[in-house]
């Protein structure tokens, strides 16, 4: 059974790393549905957050290989209800639509959108929020004259759960038990 997942990957910012990860999914035919780099609370490190419909037993399997790659140091991955998660969509419409009636001014308040931008030419305007909700936004707009939309990939945090900086210092000591393991 197919689920939406949501995988955050850690890794220092090396270029290719991108590639290499997305090689991963293409081997497994699993198609990304969203992606978005950043840097994390920790200096120096980044993380990528993929947003994946797939078996949890392939997720798992993806993961795994995953943190197989000498640049990522953790990998994780989520289902909805465990983060906390928006993405950002800009609508643009033709500002003698916004002027010429009330209808778009009422759709912004409707879904607690704003406008960033008003030109002689064009509106933009944008929303946060879930998919659904940028969606059924966009589908509002489209009989006023919809000039361009765009939205980004998903930024997600988790609920309260065992802190990176955690699971980093575990990997640290397994790391060197099993390095003094081997010089004896």
């Amino acid at each position: 059974m197919e689920t939406e997942y949501t995988i955050n990957v850690f890794s220092e910012n090396y270029i290719g790393l991108l590639n290499r990860l997305t090689i991963i999914f293409t081997k497994r035919k699993i198609n990304i549905e969203s992606i978005t780099a950043s840097e994390s609370h920790i200096d120096g490190i980044h993380c990528y957050t993929i947003v994946v419909n797939t078996s949890e037993i392939l997720v798992r399997k993806v993961v795994q290989q995953i943190e197989k790659l000498v640049d990522v140091m953790k990998a994780f991955y989520y289902v909805r209800d465990q983060i906390i998660y928006q993405e950002i969509a800009l609508y643009k419409v033709p500002t003698e639509v916004l002027t010429s009636t009330n209808e778009i001014e009422k759709l912004v308040r409707q879904y607690n959108a704003r406008i960033l931008e008003v030109t002689p030419e064009y509106t933009v305007i944008e929303k946060t929020g879930h998919k659904v909700e940028t969606q059924e936004l966009l589908n509002e707009l489209k009989p006023y004259n919809l000039l361009e939309f765009i939205r980004s990939g998903r930024v997600a945090i988790t609920k309260p759960m065992k802190e990176l900086t955690v699971h980093l210092k575990e990997k640290e000591m397994a790391f060197n038990y099993t390095n003094h393991k081997r010089s004896k």
